[in-house]
């Protein structure tokens, strides 16, 4: 449904997405991960066709972007982060304009309006103004007017944001059930959003994907973290000659302990023979443990520009320096629109 091959956006000699590539199948919720100025934002405009990219090719629903560009934006909801909205209109109004916009035939707006509505609980609030919504109520009306044309594709900055617990948890379902029919695309800054709905995560790093993993499998073949205070030499021959481990790596030392993972394909079932192999040389060990792989633990090593970086993102090429973030820790270094008219085109593609 979604093809992004090497695409790159840069603003003057500032690259704030870099040689990104992807594929993202029909029925996928994919989260979308990174600090502020990782290029979430970007690319997601980018896929959307509000911003064109410096580089490279984008397809929606196998039609090409670039040249095609209405026709595949007809194909994707968009809610933005900052989701621009009429202060004036009333709900309802809101929704019927918008219909308008996506050009839902006159015959099936009240249709398509009402099942919105019941689908993001908006109905206390139906007649109410824009401008006397709470902020959860403003986010469940951005997601109204995403969903209003049932497309294909949603693409949704941070859904859940200014929702209570019990909101939060309305919205998750509404997202799984969406998925049913659509591809859906999340980006938000709370791992707990991508691990309760999607079923893949990408994760950018100073404007370049550094992974791109299933989460089901994000806790295969954990390694096993070792800590010694034994020369790096004996630690190597010793450890790497044991029976199930086939990789001794050196994490680095703290003074005189230094800290070891062992690749290995049961963690669980080595540790006890490194630690009667410890016994039998009399050395101190002071860790001996699983290492972590949920996608807390990921995402801190990535963020960090740890080991984990590209270590499933073959379609970036992520050998050399990171690109720089952008200024102010933004995601997007152009000024985003003020004028609702302009905005309006940003999140209902007119």
């Amino acid at each position: 449904m979604i093809e992004a091959q090497e695409i790159s956006r840069s603003y003057g000699t500032l690259k704030a997405v870099d040689r990104v590539s992807f594929a993202i199948g029909r029925r996928e919720i994919v989260g979308l991960l990174g600090h502020n100025g990782a290029g979430k934002t970007t690319i997601m405009k980018m896929l959307t066709g509000f911003l064109e990219p410096s580089s490279g090719q984008i397809a929606i629903d196998e039609l090409d972007l670039a040249n095609r560009r209405r026709e595949a934006q007809r194909r994707i909801g968009y809610l933005p982060e900052n989701c621009p909205l009429y202060p004036d209109l009333s709900v309802l109004e809101h929704l019927e304009y918008h219909a308008t916009l996506h050009g839902i035939p006159p015959r099936h707006r009240a249709d398509a309006i009402s099942r919105a509505v019941e689908r993001t609980e908006l109905g206390a609030k139906a007649m109410a103004p824009v401008a006397t919504l709470s902020r959860g109520y403003r986010q469940r009306l951005g997601v109204a007017q995403a969903i209003l044309h049932e497309p294909p594709i949603l693409i949704l900055d941070e859904p859940t944001n200014g929702l209570d617990p019990s909101q939060i948890q309305h919205m998750r379902a509404l997202i799984r059930e969406l998925a049913r029919q659509a591809t859906v695309i999340i980006s938000t800054h709370i791992l707990q959003e991508v691990e309760a709905v999607c079923s893949r995560v990408l994760i950018m790093r100073g404007g370049r994907l550094a992974l791109d993993r299933r989460l089901d499998a994000l806790g295969d073949a954990p390694r096993l973290l070792v800590t010694l205070d034994r020369p790096l030499s004996e630690v190597n021959e010793t450890l790497s000659a044991l029976t199930g481990v086939s990789g001794v790596a050196h994490l680095g030392d703290a003074g005189a302990h230094r800290r070891f993972a062992l690749e290995t394909d049961d963690a669980r079932r080595l540790a006890p023979l490194v630690a009667q192999t410890a016994a039998e040389k009399g050395w101190a060990l002071y860790q001996l443990t699983p290492e972590r792989r949920d996608l807390e633990a990921l995402f801190g090593t990535i963020s960090a520009g740890g080991s984990e970086l590209t270590a499933d993102a073959a379609s970036a090429d992520s050998a050399g320096a990171p690109a720089a973030d952008p200024p102010d820790g933004t995601d997007d270094p152009e000024t985003e629109p003020d004028d609702a008219a302009a905005a309006t085109e940003d999140s209902t593609h007119g």
